[in-house]
């Protein structure tokens, strides 16, 4: 290996970049040398994974069979927001969607994820969660994140103490918007390309939305009871995203909770503007 492929290779693994070229590495064609460099990048991953992770997984190694019921979790939520129709279809792609990054699945994620950048993301937040130094001071300080039809999950997920937050949720009601209808078995129309039609710029908006209207549903019996959570949910702090404004995230949930479907709400609040007609 030459100097520029070494420092390509700490380039990648302190920052995730990487040049998309793949000029530096051997191979007939681009896309062996894209192969080649791919797979180098890859495997260096894993292999700070690996080294870094050996004097936490001690620790963590009590995560390592912890599961879900993904099934029973999503349930409410693909009732309320699908006829019944879809309902079984949307269930089964959820079920199979819920990922957590233990010790026992850390090295395939890494190995099988789309893209270079998504894996040193994913590495990230596996070494956060064995609280082991993450790879980079910029490194995104998140719990979880979606790709397509997966969502990835920390075992931090596990110890999380804020009775209204769910990654879980979170991350799937992200799927809705990144998979097209006619992936999973859906029938597309000319208005409704994805799974759920989301405002690009309230993406997050609805995600924070979801997770915290499931756990109201949960923890709230009677609507007394959810009015109650909501308002002192709402003396505390809001998301943690520029992109979600604080008084609309706290009045899409008040609207939930009074409403029949809370969750027709929430989408409806989230959805693209309807076109305007021409008189």
């Amino acid at each position: 290996m030459n100097t520029l492929q070494q420092t390509e290779i700490d380039r990648f693994l302190f920052t995730g970049d990487y040049d998309n070229h793949f000029e530096i590495w051997p191979g007939g064609t681009f896309v062996d040398q894209a192969k080649n460099g791919s797979t180098t990048l890859r495997n260096a991953l894993i292999s700070t994974v690996q080294r870094a992770e050996q004097s936490a997984v001690t620790a963590c190694q009590e995560y390592s069979c912890l599961d879900i019921n993904a099934r029973e979790k999503f349930a409410p939520m693909v009732r309320g927001l699908f006829p019944q129709k879809e309902q079984a279809i949307i269930l089964d792609v959820l079920e199979r969607s819920v990922v957590f990054l233990t010790p026992a699945t850390i090295n395939t994620v890494l190995e099988k994820a789309t893209w270079l950048k998504t894996a040193w993301n994913l590495a990230n937040i596996y070494l956060v969660s064995l609280d082991a130094k993450p790879l980079s001071d910029s490194a995104p300080d998140i719990v979880g994140i979606s790709e397509e039809t997966t969502c990835f999950v920390s075992m931090k997920y596990f110890s999380n103490n804020d009775p209204l937050e769910d990654y879980v949720i979170h991350e799937a009601a992200h799927i809705f918007h990144n998979c097209k209808r006619e992936t999973i078995g859906l029938q597309e129309t000319r208005r409704r390309e994805w799974v759920l039609e989301i405002d690009y710029f309230k993406r997050e908006t609805f995600a924070y939305s979801c997770e915290a209207y499931s756990r109201i549903l949960e923890l709230g019996e009677t609507r007394l009871a959810r009015s109650r959570l909501l308002s002192e949910h709402a003396e505390g702090p809001m998301p943690p995203d520029d992109r979600v404004d604080g008084d609309e995230y706290v009045d899409i949930l008040r609207e939930a909770i009074d409403a029949r479907n809370g969750w027709k709400h929430i989408l409806e609040r989230c959805s693209p503007p309807k076109p305007t007609r021409r008189a």
